[in-house]
């Protein structure tokens, strides 16, 4: 039994109940989710892409579009080369077979370690309301691609951009059933104020956070 696991148990035998939650109590769970009212919210967006693009531009974030998964290596390569930033790089093992050598980009699939400089990941869904991408933890989804390197690209699905975190979670809760180890919320680039209340970039973590939005994936 892990650490985790234990501290569970505990809670849940000083609750009177089994270690395992049974079928009834996981549908009491939802069935109260569904039917829970969400406290006041501000206005919905109309266009929930625009919206999206100024929150994350305000928050540091740079911005690109392309058409498809196929158009995404000549994006990448065309936004590194202005920015002077090296073509080599990491991403997760299910976007390898893009193409990336046409485009002139050396890119492995495999965690991302200290020497790495930038990371190529796609996203579970976005945050509309507040610029906010939402990674979820598993096997083929690796954490460091997206927290190591000093650039961090991420490709946004337009039809994986939601209004608010309300219907993060329950796009979450939908799709995962139980939820995943770890769930991580990326708004721009790692900044903190600790030092002179003066923001700096990249303190604990990536310098740079780039948007490659697939438009042509719409609902």
């Amino acid at each position: 039994m892990s650490a985790r696991e234990n501290i569970l148990a505990r809670i849940r035998a000083a609750q009177g109940k089994p270690f395992v939650p049974g079928d009834g109590e996981r549908e009491q769970v939802r069935a109260h989710l569904a039917a829970h009212a969400q406290s006041p919210r501000p206005r919905a967006a109309d266009d929930l892409i625009a919206c999206f693009r100024a929150r994350a531009l305000a928050l540091s974030s740079t911005f690109d579009e392309a058409g498809t998964l196929a158009d995404v290596p000549q994006a990448v390569a065309n936004y590194l080369r202005r920015s002077n930033l090296p073509l080599d790089a990491v991403c997760w093992p299910d976007l390898l077979e893009l193409g990336w050598g046409a485009a002139g980009l050396s890119v492995a699939a495999r965690a991302a370690c200290d020497g790495d400089l930038v990371g190529i990941t796609g996203t579970f869904c976005a945050i509309a309301e507040t610029g906010t991408l939402l990674m979820v933890s598993a096997p083929r989804s690796l954490a460091t691609t997206s927290l190591l390197p000093e650039t961090y690209i991420a490709l946004v699905r337009a039809d994986r951009i939601v209004r608010g975190m309300e219907e993060a979670w329950q796009m979450l809760r939908a799709e995962f059933g139980v939820p995943p180890r770890a769930v991580t919320f990326i708004s721009g680039p790692s900044r903190t104020a600790d030092i002179e209340q003066t923001v700096t970039l990249g303190a604990h973590g990536p310098y740079r956070v780039h948007i490659v939005l697939l438009a042509a994936c719409r609902t």
